[in-house]
C-alpha cells in the first residue's frame, strides 16, 4: 500500500484496519508536542485501540502528542478520547466554568477571549487528578487561541533551588471561597446541591471546609508542590501555586477584588502550606520558568492533542472570533499513589494526614 490518502471528491470516509503502526507516524523534528499524521485514511480511535503501547511510548517521551490530519469531529471525539486515554472522568471540585456536551466531554474553560489562561496542570490542587487530557479542535479561532504547553521537568530545572526547597518543605495551601457573588458557587464546583454530600466529599479528600453565614463555602487544602511520574520516575513541578495566587489576575483586577472582598474573601488564593504568603519575587521566578519553556500550539479543525498531565502544563492564549475546543480527562491518579523521592516532603505528609475539619 502506498500510504497516500486518495482524493475522490464526494467519497465517504472509510476506516482502514489499524493493523500496522506504519500507517501513522511522527513528522518533522521530535519536539513538544510530537506531531503525528496518518499516511492513509486511518480511523484514529481504531488505530489507537490497537496501538496503545506506541501511544504511551510517545507520550512518556515527549509529554504531549498532536494527532493532525485524522479529521476528528465532535461526534467522533468521545471514542477517540477513550481509545487514547481510557474511560472519561467527571469534572468535580471545579475551578472554572465548563459545559458538558456529552458524558465526559466538556468545553474548554469558558474564560473571556481577550484574557490568557496561565499554564497549569489540570486539577493538581486536588487529592486526585487526571493523568491524561485529550483536547480536540472543533473550530479554530480567527486569530490567536493557541494552547501553550510547557514541559514540567524543564520548568522545575529552572526554578531556583531555594524556592524548590521552601515548597518541598511546606507544600501549597489552596484557599477558596464559593459564593453566588463571584467565581463559582459550591453547587457548580462540586456538582452537588446537598451540603451533607459536599461535607463527605471534603472529608474524604483532605479538605477543610466551613460554611459561611451567607450560605457560601470556604475550603482549604494542602497539597505537594511536586510529583514523581509513575512511569519515568522523574520529578516534575506540579501545582497551582502561581495559577491560583491572586496576582495571576493582574494588578488592576487583583486590587479591585482585594478592595471588594478582602484577602479572606477572594474566590481563590495560594500560600505556602503553613499559611505563609508567597512573595512576589518567588511568583515572578515561577512564571519566568514557565515562560522560558512555553511552546504555543496553533489549532486546526480536526486536531487532537493528547497531554500527559504530570509531564506537561497547558494554558490558553487570547483569541478573536469563534473558537471551540473540547476536552476529556481520564486516568485518575492520587498524590498518595505516586512514587516518593527519599526524604521528600515528610513534614508536608504529616500536616496533610492531620485530616480535614468537618463542614458544619
Amino acid at each position: 500500500m502506498s500510504g497516500v490518502r486518495p482524493a475522490f471528491p464526494g467519497a465517504r470516509r472509510q476506516a482502514v484496519p489499524a493493523a500496522s503502526r506504519d500507517w501513522v507516524g511522527p513528522v518533522g523534528k521530535p519536539r513538544l508536542p510530537l506531531q503525528v499524521r496518518p499516511e492513509a485514511d486511518v480511523d484514529l480511535a481504531d488505530w489507537a485501540g490497537d496501538n496503545g503501547a506506541t501511544v504511551t511510548a510517545w507520550l512518556v517521551e515527549h509529554g504531549a502528542v498532536l494527532f493532525r490530519g485524522f479529521g476528528v469531529d465532535l461526534a467522533r471525539f468521545a471514542g477517540v478520547a477513550r481509545a487514547l486515554a481510557g474511560a472519561a472522568l467527571p469534572y468535580l471540585e471545579r475551578s472554572s466554568p465548563r459545559s458538558e456536551l456529552a458524558p465526559g466531554v466538556y468545553t474548554s474553560t469558558e474564560h473571556p477571549a481577550d484574557q490568557p489562561i496561565p499554564l497549569h496542570n489540570e486539577n493538581s490542587y486536588q487529592s486526585q487528578f487526571p493523568s491524561r487530557l485529550v483536547f480536540c479542535c472543533v473550530l479554530s479561532a480567527e486569530r490567536g487561541g493557541e494552547t501553550p504547553l510547557a514541559d514540567c521537568r524543564r520548568v522545575l530545572d529552572r526554578i531556583a533551588p531555594a524556592v524548590r526547597r521552601r515548597f518541598r518543605e511546606r507544600g501549597v495551601r489552596y484557599v477558596r471561597n464559593y459564593s453566588e457573588g463571584i467565581g463559582l458557587s459550591w453547587q457548580e464546583a462540586f456538582q452537588e446541591s446537598d451540603r451533607d454530600r459536599v461535607r463527605d466529599y471534603c472529608r474524604r479528600h483532605g479538605i477543610t471546609a466551613r460554611w459561611r453565614p451567607d450560605g457560601g463555602l470556604r475550603t482549604e487544602q494542602v497539597r505537594p508542590a511536586f510529583a514523581v511520574h509513575p512511569a519515568t520516575g522523574e520529578e516534575v513541578w506540579f501545582n497551582h501555586a502561581a495559577f491560583f495566587h491572586v496576582s495571576s489576575l493582574g494588578p488592576a483586577l487583583a486590587a479591585q477584588l482585594l478592595a471588594q472582598f478582602g484577602e479572606d474573601g477572594l474566590p481563590a488564593n495560594a500560600y505556602y502550606g503553613d499559611g505563609a504568603p508567597i512573595d512576589g519575587e518567588t511568583l515572578d521566578g515561577i512564571r519566568a520558568a514557565y515562560a522560558a519553556e512555553t511552546v504555543a500550539v496553533p489549532w486546526r479543525a480536526g486536531d487532537v492533542l493528547l497531554v500527559d498531565n504530570l509531564l506537561v502544563a497547558h494554558g490558553r492564549a487570547p483569541f478573536a472570533g469563534p473558537r471551540r475546543i473540547v476536552v476529556s480527562m481520564a486516568g485518575a491518579l492520587g498524590h498518595d499513589q505516586l512514587p516518593r523521592l527519599p526524604d521528600a516532603g515528610l513534614g508536608l505528609e504529616r500536616r496533610t494526614r492531620a485530616g480535614a475539619v468537618e463542614a458544619r
